[in-house]
Order: structure tokens, then C-alpha cells, then sequence
């Protein structure tokens, strides 16, 4: 609201008919704060109608005054007292009214100096916008947005607890020798089928990481050619299964990253589904990297159904879906490329889609920033832990889901480990406390006790402090990993369990133990 100049008075008649019409709270105040006027819409909000000119409603006609935050503001602080102090305009300040009733309502304040001909200020002008529906609105929302992201992990905990005895399950039948063909079928099919529910399981979950802005890089150099060849070996059961022909283009030179290795695989390996969804069997695909002046260039091209160009702009929001993907069994839940536009971005990168229209394939380029090169001699070794042997451990597995920790128990027997059981955490304790064992995996939602008490009982004991202690469960978040780390755990899990890299802890493991 812009300064106004009248003369020679501040009630004037003409003035006071313009702010009677404004859908607002509207009122003057003198250059010494004495309200000289008021609206219907004022009266209305501060639920009470003040005395003129009187020395007792300073600056404002509401019985209490509050800042967005709760915190109490004198009369003498307010806004208006700080327009006809300083002589300036405060407009858009969010403040909360109280009336006498108790009810409150919040408003938007705009105080405006009041001026004559020579510009001597002769008082001031305050307009309230009441926002308070809309407050109301936006805290309905945020209460939902909440409970929508709990419902979220909750469901994604609950589905990934029946996985993981499912999994251990199809890899305890697989290191049987003399499997029928159909049974090799059946077992192939249940794996694929689980890792797909463990991918939507993922997303479903990364949705709520993105609408909140939770999605969280650990940064490290990588090269971008082992980032891709972790992209397919994760969309591989999905690209063999799809019947196209694929094709990987890798650059000659190493191009390193500054990036989280995890994560831009997981982008990746979202377009090469995305890829392996829409291709007919017999199409192709191509993965092609690239350096580009100082970016590193990830292509996906596949020869598939095609976007229509009304689609093309809203490939990555979240959700969105071309109508001629409604009837596929892989449509998928539309968030995956979502998901990459928000991690490519957050690696400093862009991505973009092309396509010539319906049946004319598609491509996505993902652009990101390329690390400074560094000497040959800097770069850390591998460290081998894919051709360790198998490890010999004493462990304990902790789970109140008897499948998960029988079927884990026994996959893990077969590699000539010692295993011991329980399914509370009471039981945990007295086992641990008999059979000693030096790796102690450990679900979270335990009966009786839960796993961090577990833990940290365990570290509390002299036999306990160099155990390695592994939580299993089916929470994700990195909140609940911090949870884990000041438990005790040294490392935290996601069901269902990747047995590869289950393996390498335990290979490491094995190997500071026997040295």
C-alpha cells in the first residue's frame, strides 16, 4: 500500500468511505498511535470495538497481539508503532489477533505513514488482510502431507518384512543342484517378482523423500563407467526379461564423478526400466556415455512406444503417465522419472526427453558435471571384496518374523557359518550372553525390547564391544539409519537383504576377525 498524502486531517470523510470498502480490516491511528478511525471489517477481527482517541487502545484495537511464532508483542511494538517510529511502511507482516472471546484469527498487517503536503507525518494507516482459512487450509495440508509420508514408510516396512523370508527362501533353493526345469522357472520368476515389489517398494518410499525434500547425496569421486555397470547389473532381470536387444556404449578415457554412487545409479537404472517397460520384445535399446566439453553425457535410447508431444513436458512430474501406458501390466507407479529429474538436479546436472511422437522411441540425456582429473596414482585400489571366499562366522540372527530369521539362518548355515536364533529381544540377550557370537544381525521392531535397546545393552557388555552388530529391517529412512549408528549398530539393512552385499560385511568381517 502506497503512502498517501491528505490534508489538512487525518479523518478525513472521503478516506474513511474508501477504507469502509475494502474487504479488510482497515484503521488510523495519530502520529502518537491514538486510533482516530475504523472499519466494520476491524471490529469484526479484533472482536471489540475500542475507544476513540483514547490513550488505553494505542496503535491497535485487539486485545492481544502475537507473532507468527507464538511469541507475545507488546502494543507499543507492533507494527503500527513501528511505521509512525521509524516513518516507514511495514507491509505483508504475519501476526495473530486475539479477541477477547480467545478466539484468534491471523492476518496480513500493512502499515503505511500517513503524510501532509510538506510530508510531516500525521499518522498512519493499517490494513488487515485475515488469512486465517487459508492458515487453516495450509495446516490441514501439512497435517496430511505428514500422514501421507508415515503412511508411506509404514507400508513400505510392511512390505518389505514378507520379502525377505521370500528371498532367503528362492536363494536356498537355487544352491540346489538337481532343480527340475520348471522348477528353475518358478524359482527365476519369484526372484524377478521380488525384485520388482522391492523397486516399487523403493519408490513408493523415495516419493515421500521428494514431495518433503528429504532425498539425501553422500558424495564420493566415482567413475562413471562403474555407476553404469551397477545401473545394469540392477535393471538386468528386467532388460533379459524384456527380449531386446541391448547395447552399451562406454567412453574409452575414465570420466570421474563427484557423486553418490548409489544414487546416480539408481537414475540410471530408473531410464533403462523405463527402457526395458516401453520396448517391444525384439526392439532395442541403447546405453550410451559420453564426455561432452566438461559434463559427463548419460544417454537411454530404446526404439519403444514413443511419447506424444502433448505428453513430452510432463514426463517428469511426479505421477504423470502418457495414456497409452494405462494398459500396460509394467506401467509402474509414475514416479520413477520423477525421481531422476530431482537426483540428476542434485548432482548439479540436467536430464531431458525426446521423441518423435507415438511408436517413434524415445531418449533421455542426462547431463552431469565432470570431476577434476586426478593422478593415476592417487586413485584407491579395489579392495577385493567380490572374490572373497565364502565367510565362517559365529552369528546371531534376531527377527520376530520366524520365516525371515529361520530362512536367513539357513542360507547363511550353507556357507559353514554357526547360527543361532531368536525372535525377541529378551532371547537375543540371554543367547548373546551364551553363545558370544561375532556378528549379531538384528531386526528393529522387536517384541519385549526393541533392537536399539538390544544394541545397546550388547555394547554395554566387554564380550559385546567388538561384535558386529547389523540391523535388518524394513526402515529406510536416514533418520532411522542415525537412530541405528547411536544405537550401537555398525551397519543398518534394508529388508528384503541384497545377499551380495550381506556377503562382503560378513567377508569383511571374517577377515579382521582371523587376523
Amino acid at each position: 500500500m502506497r503512502t498517501r498524502d491528505i490534508s489538512p486531517a487525518l479523518d478525513d470523510s472521503e478516506f474513511h468511505r474508501l477504507l469502509e470498502t475494502l474487504p479488510a480490516g482497515a484503521y488510523t491511528c495519530d502520529a502518537d498511535g491514538l486510533i482516530t478511525y475504523f472499519n466494520a471489517h476491524a471490529i469484526e477481527l479484533w472482536g471489540r470495538a475500542p475507544k476513540l482517541n483514547d490513550p488505553i487502545d494505542r496503535f491497535c484495537g485487539s486485545f492481544r497481539l502475537f507473532a507468527a511464532d507464538g511469541t507475545p508483542i507488546p502494543h507499543a511494538e507492533c507494527w503500527m508503532a513501528w511505521a509512525l517510529r521509524t516513518e516507514k511502511a511495514l507491509n505483508g507482516l504475519e501476526i495473530v489477533i486475539e479477541r477477547p472471546d480467545g478466539q484468534r484469527r491471523t492476518v496480513l498487517a500493512h502499515a503505511n505513514p500517513i503524510r501532509d503536503g510538506s510530508g510531516k507525518v500525521l499518522g498512519a494507516v493499517n490494513v488487515l488482510v485475515d488469512i486465517t482459512d487459508r492458515k487453516h487450509a495450509e495446516d490441514a495440508w501439512k497435517t496430511a502431507d505428514r500422514s501421507k509420508n508415515e503412511f508411506l514408510a509404514t507400508l513400505a516396512h510392511e512390505l518389505r518384512n514378507p520379502l525377505a523370508p521370500i528371498r532367503n527362501a528362492v536363494q536356498i533353493l537355487n544352491r540346489e543342484d538337481a532343480l527340475a526345469p520348471e522348477s528353475q522357472w518358478a524359482l527365476s520368476a519369484i526372484e524377478r517378482q521380488v525384485r520388482q515389489m522391492a523397486r516399487l517398494i523403493d519408490d513408493l518410499v523415495d516419493a515421500a523423500r521428494i514431495t518433503s525434500n528429504r532425498l539425501e547425496l553422500r558424495r564420493e569421486r566415482v567413475e562413471l563407467a562403474a555407476v553404469l555397470r551397477s545401473a545394469i547389473e540392477t535393471s538386468g532381470t528386467l532388460l533379459k526379461a524384456g527380449g531386446q536387444e541391448f547395447t552399451v556404449v562406454l567412453p574409452d578415457a575414465p570420466i570421474r564423478l563427484d557423486a553418490d554412487p548409489i544414487r546416480l545409479a539408481q537414475a540410471v537404472s530408473n531410464l533403462l526400466n523405463n527402457a526395458a517397460k516401453y520396448t517391444e520384445r525384439g526392439g532395442r535399446i541403447w546405453l550410451i556415455a559420453e564426455r561432452g566439453g566438461d559434463d559427463a553425457v548419460i544417454s537411454v535410447r530404446d526404439t519403444g512406444v514413443g511419447i506424444p508431444a502433448a505428453v513430452l513436458p510432463h514426463v517428469f512430474e511426479m505421477f504423470a503417465q502418457g495414456e497409452q501406458t494405462r494398459g500396460r501390466a509394467l506401467g509402474g507407479l509414475g514416479i520413477g522419472l520423477a525421481l531422476v529429474k530431482r537426483l540428476v538436479e542434485m548432482h548439479g546436472g540436467t536430464v531431458h526427453a525426446e521423441s518423435a511422437g507415438q511408436d517413434m522411441g524415445s531418449t533421455f540425456v542426462i547431463r552431469l558435471p565432470a570431476a577434476a582429473e586426478v593422478s593415476p596414482g592417487s586413485q584407491p585400489e579395489p579392495d577385493g571384496l567380490g572374490r572373497m571366499s565364502p565367510p565362517s562366522l559365529r552369528m546371531l540372527i534376531v527377527d520376530d518374523n520366524r520365516d525371515a530369521a529361520d530362512s536367513l539362518a539357513m542360507l547363511l548355515r550353507t556357507t559353514g557359518n554357526e547360527i543361532r536364533t531368536a525372535y525377541d529381544g529378551l532371547e537375543a540377550l540371554e543367547v548373546a550372553s551364551e553363545f558370544r557370537p561375532e556378528v549379531v544381525l538384528l531386526d528393529i521392531g522387536l517384541p519385549k525390547i526393541d533392537g536399539h535397546e538390544v544394541a545397546q545393552r550388547l555394547r554395554r557388555e566387554a564380550w559385546g564391544q567388538g561384535m558386529c552388530l547389523i540391523a535388518i529391517t524394513g526402515w529406510s529412512e536416514e533418520s532411522d539409519r542415525a537412530r541405528s549408528r547411536a544405537a550401537g549398530f555398525d551397519h543398518h539393512l534394508v529388508k528384503p537383504l541384497d545377499t551380495g552385499h550381506l556377503a562382503q560385511l560378513l567377508g569383511s568381517v571374517e577377515r579382521s576377525a582371523r587376523s
